[in-house]
């Protein structure tokens, strides 16, 4: 008598994408308003910079997991 399918979790990725988007640009412009366009312009930087690691990481990360016999 167990009615109660258990279903597929919903995709928020875009959601997340999305929000991302409008907390950074929020972000950006109370520090543009509060030190200036240079301040928002290094931290926009930085965090280009980061995700950019991020993604040299993941890489090295998912490589060396191949070699050892695990896919992530």
């Amino acid at each position: 008598m167990d009615d109660h399918n258990i279903g597929t979790a919903p995709n928020y990725k875009n959601a997340c994408i999305v929000m991302f988007g409008v907390n950074i640009t929020w972000i950006l412009v109370a520090i543009w308003a509060i030190w200036g366009l240079i301040a928002a312009m290094l931290l926009g930087l930085g965090v280009n910079h980061l995700i950019e690691r991020g993604k040299v990481w993941a890489a090295q990360r998912q490589s060396a997991s191949i070699r050892r016999g695990k896919q992530i």
